[in-house]
């Protein structure tokens, strides 16, 4: 199972990392869409539905690298006061609950919705540009794979925490605020002893 986790982490953490480059593309055609329409009064036709690509692509893609390093919005107030033994089993429970059916379904369904785009050569209609969309579809189901791999991790996460008491350790870890705050009062506290 560590062998698995481990695997799912890297995977996922190299294809987030991967597609986190797309703000950058995404910000250089803001800007040139900017001095486009600003500076020259001659906007352009394509731009428009090049962002929306690219900020889906950093949506989609970046799902398994958020869960791998537990940085989805959650709701914890309660949560966070049970032992980790106790977070394991409900972890264990809600993922079979609510995400394996919703990820499994993005999977399945978003091949059959990609292959449909790519049958129609789909283009997009939002914009004069009519710029083909069918391959940048193919994200859906391939997210909804790296999704289900990595909740596959996830959950033996959880029964090895359920076994030991304790969670494994992660690759990379999203740190809250308040934590990063506390930790640094506790740190200056500690100089001021010495």
């Amino acid at each position: 199972m560590r062998d698995y986790i481990h695997f799912a982490d890297h995977l996922s953490t190299a294809v987030g990392k991967a597609f986190s480059w797309c703000i950058v593309v995404l910000m250089f055609g803001t800007c040139y869409e900017v001095v486009m329409a600003y500076a020259f009064n001659a906007p352009t036709l394509w731009n428009f539905d090049f962002s929306m690509q690219m900020y889906g692509a950093i949506f989609m893609m970046a799902g398994a690298y958020t869960l791998s390093t537990e940085a989805h919005v959650r709701g914890d107030v309660i949560y966070r006061l049970f032992k980790p033994r106790t977070q394991g089993y409900i972890d264990f429970v809600l993922y079979f609950i609510f995400f394996f059916p919703g990820v499994l379904a993005l999977a399945f369904y978003g091949f059959d919705y990609a292959m449909l785009a790519w049958k129609i050569k789909e283009t997009s209609w939002s914009s004069p540009a009519q710029i083909q969309i069918y391959m940048v579809k193919f994200m859906i189901p391939l997210a909804g794979v790296l999704l289900t791999l990595q909740g596959i991790s996830e959950v033996f996460r959880c029964v090895i925490c359920i076994k030991t008491g304790h969670w494994p350790a992660r690759l990379v870890v999203a740190e809250e605020t308040e934590k990063i705050l506390m930790r640094t009062a506790q740190d200056e506290d500690q100089k001021d002893v010495i």
